[in-house]
């Protein structure tokens, strides 16, 4: 029997549940969204620091951010804020999606090579502290990323076997 009380608990379920699919879409879209403001936010203060410790280095009578009694605190925000953004990533709701994930971990590896190469290369004036401090800073915020998203590569091409 099709009564009006029948079609208006229909219409009472129905509406719940397309609410209840918004709100999981909304959520789904914020996450997403934190993802993006944490890897754009962690770029951001990792040039920022560069740039402080690449002044540090070219001023003498001033003690280079990463060598201060602040470099722990310092490098803990850009390794946690780089954690967070591995966590999206591997959960799919970061700025690196499944297809670039091999083209990141390459890019992360010569990141952290190219601080290796410049850490010592003295190009006066500004530009191997520059080289120096930038690479250095954006290697300790990738660093984190490179290595979560590698265990998820080794996690998944294991999981096929």
């Amino acid at each position: 029997m099709c009564n009006s009380s029948n079609i208006y608990m229909l219409l009472i379920i129905s509406i719940n549940y397309l609410g209840k699919v918004e709100e999981k879409m909304e959520n789904s879209n914020i996450m997403s969204k934190v993802g993006s403001g944490a890897f754009l936010v962690g770029i951001i203060i990792a040039l920022v620091l560069g740039l402080i410790q690449a002044w540090g280095l070219e001023t003498t009578n001033q003690v280079p951010l990463f060598s201060s009694s602040n470099a722990g605190a310092v490098t803990w925000v850009l390794a946690v804020i780089g954690i967070i953004v591995g966590l999206f990533a591997v959960i799919g709701r970061g700025t690196i999606t499944s297809k670039e994930v091999p083209g990141f971990l390459l890019a992360g590896v010569a990141l952290v090579v190219m601080y290796g190469v410049f850490r010592d290369i003295n190009i006066k004036p500004y530009i191997g502290s520059l080289f120096s401090g930038i690479s250095l800073s954006l290697a300790i915020f990738v660093a984190p990323i490179v290595g979560i998203l590698a265990i998820k590569s080794i996690w998944d091409m294991g999981k096929d076997v």
